[in-house]
């Protein structure tokens, strides 16, 4: 069963904007680990990739720094003229159509690491849904399996999934991580440069 990771790149990041933030959110830059600078989709697709899952990638036709980081570590995007996470999800699916199951997954949350992603593909093989959490607290990456193919690649608007979240049962994976609801709206999320 392969199992992969989506990842929506395609929303224009306004609270970011709006904060003061200079220019698309997911390529302002900030120091990982190692003190290399990276933009936030980078360090975000580099974490997806660690995870050994195949991984694709859903980006507006105008963010074309997304578009030469995916060219570099060559990943297939799909480009899509709507910010709409109902939207993103579905080009996601409808792309990828000989997988099992999808891990989807939020651009600006960098935080989620391999370890993560590894834990919601191996519960989504028991599971129809799969969210993990910190604190009950529902994050991302969220797997959904094949029999949601249809309804997946259906979706519309900036609800993204909720519907149909809300329509079925999930299996909340109980993580003691609070990566998976870490999220950068805000210029002031970024960490700090050391």
């Amino acid at each position: 069963m392969t199992t992969g990771i989506v990842i929506a790149a395609a929303g224009r990041g306004e609270r970011f904007s709006l904060a003061g933030g200079e220019g698309n959110k997911l390529n302002a830059e900030f120091a990982d680990n190692s003190g290399q600078r990276r933009s936030i989709f980078e360090q975000t697709l580099r974490q997806a990739l660690a995870s050994d899952l195949p991984v694709w990638v859903v980006t507006r036709p105008d963010n074309l720094l997304v578009q030469q980081v995916c060219a570099a570590y060559q990943v297939p995007v799909t480009l899509l003229a709507s910010s709409g996470l109902g939207e993103s999800i579905a080009a996601g699916v409808n792309a990828t159509p000989h997988w099992q199951g999808w891990l989807i997954h939020l651009a600006d949350m960098p935080f989620v690491t391999p370890t993560v992603f590894r834990q919601v593909a191996a519960a989504l093989r028991q599971h129809a849904i799969v969210r993990p959490a910190f604190q009950q607290q529902p994050g991302h990456p969220v797997g959904f399996s094949a029999i949601l193919r249809k309804q997946l690649g259906q979706l519309r608007g900036d609800n993204g999934a909720r519907e149909l979240l809300k329509g079925q049962p999930v299996f909340l994976l109980s993580l003691e991580t609070s990566e998976v609801v870490q999220d950068i709206d805000l210029p002031s999320q970024l960490p700090a440069s050391e």
